[in-house]
């Protein structure tokens, strides 16, 4: 070993010993007659001293070194005199008696610091130095011991691990597949998987009971903060198991991993269907940090003259506490933020219920007082609080309600980041309805099993079959979400028809899996939570890119490696395609 300790251990107690220490330098201070050097690794940072009366050409050679030189040290370790609380190092130093360069560096593009003063696109060019910053090595650490708790979690409940095919075959439906050309079958293509999902149900079809995997899986989509186009998944599968036993399992993984890893110790998940979701929240993911939870006023409102409630669908609204004292500046700013093109909202209405108890609103034209009186004790809203009020169509004044609830969080400081509120979305329409294509697509995917006491309306009312399905979600993010599975070929057959699928195409994408349907596949469901998403909330961040050693940017691009590029015509040739622009 090139070092007998590393940057990160040595205190006190190891006064007046002899060491070894190899690393990067951080940094180093020429004070006249003694030299300081930072010098890190993975572990920590350790002062070195050289003293230029006792050591003149050692000194001399360190005042040589660069930022970023590789070098061995060896000295003895010695109490400091001016120490630094802020460092576990930083009690002692290392009195250099040899030093040895063992790499030299070209200067770095950025900093190498925890507060860096490189762009994004920047350090992603240089991702090994980036790397080399305290808050990435602690986030890759959080990675680490996050996967190796999940293990050890399933591991005790009689999982096994097992590991399936990264070149598949390509499917039509969900997002769009990752191809890779065969050489050795011209003209055909694998597919990179997005979720390994018929293959964990074939596993068990084929007896073994539980599986998890910690997977790497692809999808070909536009990216954003919590979007890679590879992404690594905690995927598992169980039989022989009801919905409930499923929730109870993972519920469990995230308590485990929330006790182990952050030391905070959750609650039992509460349920919320899909339906009472969308109606009190307008999110299939809503953060339950804080209230404001939607009131109706539709039966009311309308039949006043106001235009706007009376040509409503819907009219409905959320109070916020003790904000009626909210400027008209802000409260303009809250109307152009709901007429957003992305929230789509036409105007923003509200009602300030003063502190003297008096009642004031935007609509003062339409609405007496009194009236106005009933809307709040609609919404329990106390003397001091502002009601905000949309209209429109049901589905995008939810939406638009929604954002507008986030928004308000934000503002009031509610959406803590060191508080959990997590729940399980349970009960999620099967199908969902395209005007474009006029037809029935698959909310989660193809497999999913539908409630047995709707099943009956597979021929009569597709659109309201409820799924075996369900979402984990900790403050307004979908963590995961999985279901129970159809394991019964002709339940299957019936799907794939719903779906639009003649029996020779379903036969053509799925056959395999339908014909281990006929050898004894048992009762079985499962989940997949994004583990790079999890990880990232851990950290306390909403971007999971700093916890991806080797993320893509915005563009699906590997910066460092400058990828994807051309490969040469003698590939192509081989693969017998033709690349036209």
């Amino acid at each position: 070993m090139l070092r007998t300790h590393t940057c990160g251990e040595l205190t006190s107690k190891h006064i007046g010993k002899e060491v070894t220490l190899a690393g990067w330098i951080q940094k180093s201070r020429d004070l006249g007659g003694m030299t300081f050097i930072d010098l890190r690794d993975r572990y920590g940072i350790t002062q070195l001293v050289f003293n230029m009366e006792s050591q003149s050409a050692l000194c001399e050679q360190a005042r040589k070194l660069g930022r970023e030189f590789v070098i061995q040290a060896t000295g003895k370790v010695a109490e400091r005199s001016n120490k630094n609380p802020k460092m576990p190092t930083g009690d002692i130093e290392i009195l250099v008696g040899k030093l040895e360069v063992l790499n030299s560096s070209a200067t770095p593009p950025f900093t190498i610091e925890d507060n860096s003063d490189g762009g994004d696109e920047l350090r992603m060019k240089y991702r090994y130095l980036d790397l080399r910053r305290n808050p990435l090595r602690q986030n890759l650490a959080l990675r680490h011991r996050m996967a190796m708790e999940t293990r050890k979690y399933l591991d005790s409940l009689n999982f096994l691990e097992i590991e399936t095919p990264f070149l598949i075959k390509s499917t039509p439906e969900g997002a769009r597949d990752f191809v890779v050309p065969s050489r050795m079958n011209e003209g055909q293509f694998y597919a990179l998987p997005q979720s390994p999902q018929t293959f964990k149900q074939i596993l068990m079809v084929a007896g073994f009971d539980r599986y998890f995997q910690i997977v790497r899986c692809f999808r070909d989509e536009d990216l954003r903060a919590d979007r890679q186009p590879e992404f690594t998944q905690i995927d598992c599968e169980m039989s022989f198991i009801t919905q409930e036993d499923i929730l109870n399992t993972f519920e469990g993984l995230a308590r485990h991993l929330f006790s182990k890893v952050k030391g905070i110790e959750l609650d039992n998940f509460p349920r919320m269907t899909f339906d009472d979701a969308m109606k009190n929240y307008g999110s299939d993911k809503p953060d339950l940090r804080f209230g404001m939870k939607f009131v109706e006023l539709t039966d009311i409102a309308r039949g006043k003259g106001f235009g706007v409630f009376d040509d409503a669908d819907l009219v409905a609204g959320i109070s916020a506490e003790s904000c009626a004292e909210y400027s008209r500046k802000q409260l303009d700013e809250l109307t152009e933020f709901v007429k957003k093109p992305q929230i789509g909202a036409k105007g923003l209405v509200y009602v300030k219920y003063n502190n003297d108890g008096s009642v004031k609103s935007s609509v003062d034209k339409f609405y007496r007082e009194e009236i106005l009186k009933t809307w709040t004790d609609k919404f329990n809203a106390k003397p001091g609080d502002l009601i905000l009020i949309l209209a429109g169509e049901k589905n995008k004044t939810r939406k638009a309600l929604n954002e507008l609830r986030l928004e308000m969080g934000n503002r009031l400081g509610l959406r803590k980041p060191d508080v959990f509120k997590p729940l399980w979305v349970i009960d999620f329409p099967l199908l969902e309805w395209n005007e474009e294509t006029r037809r029935y697509y698959a909310m989660h995917h193809p497999f999913t099993s539908p409630k047995p006491e709707d099943i009956v309306k597979m021929k009569t009312d597709p659109g309201a079959i409820r799924a075996n399905a369900y979402d984990m979600v900790i403050n307004g993010v979908e963590i995961g979400g999985g279901s129970i599975r159809i394991h019964n070929k002709e339940l299957q057959k019936q799907m794939f028809a719903l779906l639009g699928f003649t029996d020779e195409e379903a036969q053509n994408q799925f056959g395999f899996l339908m014909n281990a349907f006929e050898y004894g596949a048992p009762p079985h469901g499962g989940i997949a939570l994004g583990f790079d998403r999890l990880v990232a909330m851990f950290g306390g961040s909403d971007s999971i890119r700093d916890y991806i050693a080797f993320p893509k940017n915005n563009a699906g691009r590997d910066m460092m490696i400058d990828s994807p590029s051309e490969i040469s015509q003698e590939q192509l040739d081989e693969l017998k395609l033709r690349i036209t622009k």
